[in-house]
């Protein structure tokens, strides 16, 4: 099965995806970061469809067919979200059940981009990692695997969401590869 990354970031999880043996085709960034460096150097294609915009112009609909079109061109079949920093959840209804996300909680709780600092604002002891099903509904697709990671007395909102990244970055592409062989929807 083809799989397409979309990245924004330092590519922490496509390095363990591309470790993990995933058959990556294609990193797809919205702007220049250092995952697409990460896919140059394993010999992964990658394109750069750059957000040109941050503002209220920010035209989504566009942006959303360019991104399809170039997962199209590289015959991805499975559309992988790890660390993509613009919302578009059209992506989801061009790849029906077909793309998975990471989420920083353990969903439903603490939907959205604040989550590990809503969890210590909140008081909780757990939180955590999830994988679900990208759907048009932000963090809201159906729940792949979760695993909980503890709230430690004096966590800070960066020292609390790299444990969560330690557990992210095994479990992300464990559920990757059980989808591919079939195991998980």
């Amino acid at each position: 099965m083809n799989v397409g990354v979309l990245a924004s970031g330092t590519g922490s999880n496509l390095e363990s995806i591309l470790e993990a043996g995933i058959p990556v085709v294609v990193v797809i960034a919205d702007r220049p970061c250092r995952a697409l460096e990460v896919a140059e150097q394993a010999g992964v294609a990658s394109e750069l469809v750059q957000r040109m915009s941050f503002g209220k112009d920010f035209d989504r609909d566009a942006y959303t067919h360019q991104v399809i079109e170039a997962l199209k061109r590289h015959d991805v079949e499975l559309v992988v979200m790890a660390g993509f920093g613009t919302i578009i959840p059209a992506v989801a209804g061009a790849y029906p059940g077909r793309v998975l996300n990471t989420h920083p909680a353990l969903l439903p709780a603490f939907p959205g981009w604040h989550s590990v600092k809503e969890a210590l604002d909140r008081g909780v002891k757990l939180t955590g990692v999830t994988v679900h099903i990208a759907t048009e509904e932000v963090d809201a697709g159906p729940i792949l695997a979760q695993e909980a990671v503890a709230v430690l007395p004096g966590d800070t909102e960066d020292t609390l969401h790299e444990r969560i990244k330690e557990v992210e970055r095994r479990l992300y592409p464990d559920t990757i590869r059980q989808v591919i062989e079939g195991t998980l929807p």
